[in-house]
């Protein structure tokens, strides 16, 4: 499987990626990455913050765009460059996040792309925006 290459994106394109977020994943993700901030695992906490309950890492969303520039837009051998990221609502176990990516500026000369970065929940409720520079693969 082979990403695309610059010449092979156009502005406009898209992919996504869904995902239920579980309690495994929560766990799992707070154990990887060494983040256990309670706001995450402990619901007795939890319940005390303006969230009124446990929410997923943000990070844990955002991996999910991830997925989707590595596996499908540009696809394998993408390397990421940057990303900018705006959290705008919380996410929690049971949710279903949608990542999706659409090409925003190509810049062949430098072989850049900047791409557009959006998550939504079941709801179509935006969760995080922000912005990637990738360099997609070479022929």
């Amino acid at each position: 499987m082979e990403g695309k290459t610059i010449s092979e994106l156009a502005v406009g394109q898209s992919a996504s990626f869904a995902k239920t977020i579980s309690e495994a994943d929560v766990y799992l993700f707070a154990g990887i990455t060494g983040d256990l901030n309670p706001a995450h695992i402990n619901e007795a906490y939890a319940a005390t913050t303006r969230f009124q309950g446990r929410i997923a890492h943000g990070m844990l969303s955002a991996g999910l765009i991830s997925a989707v520039i590595g596996m499908q837009l540009p696809g394998p051998g993408t390397i990421y460059v940057g990303q900018e990221l705006k959290f705008l609502a919380p996410v929690r176990v049971g949710d279903t996040v949608t990542a999706t990516v659409t090409v925003r500026e190509l810049e062949p000369e430098r072989n850049r792309a900047v791409l557009e970065t959006v998550c939504t929940d079941q709801e179509g409720k935006k969760l995080i925006s922000g912005q990637a520079l990738v360099m997609p693969r070479t022929a």
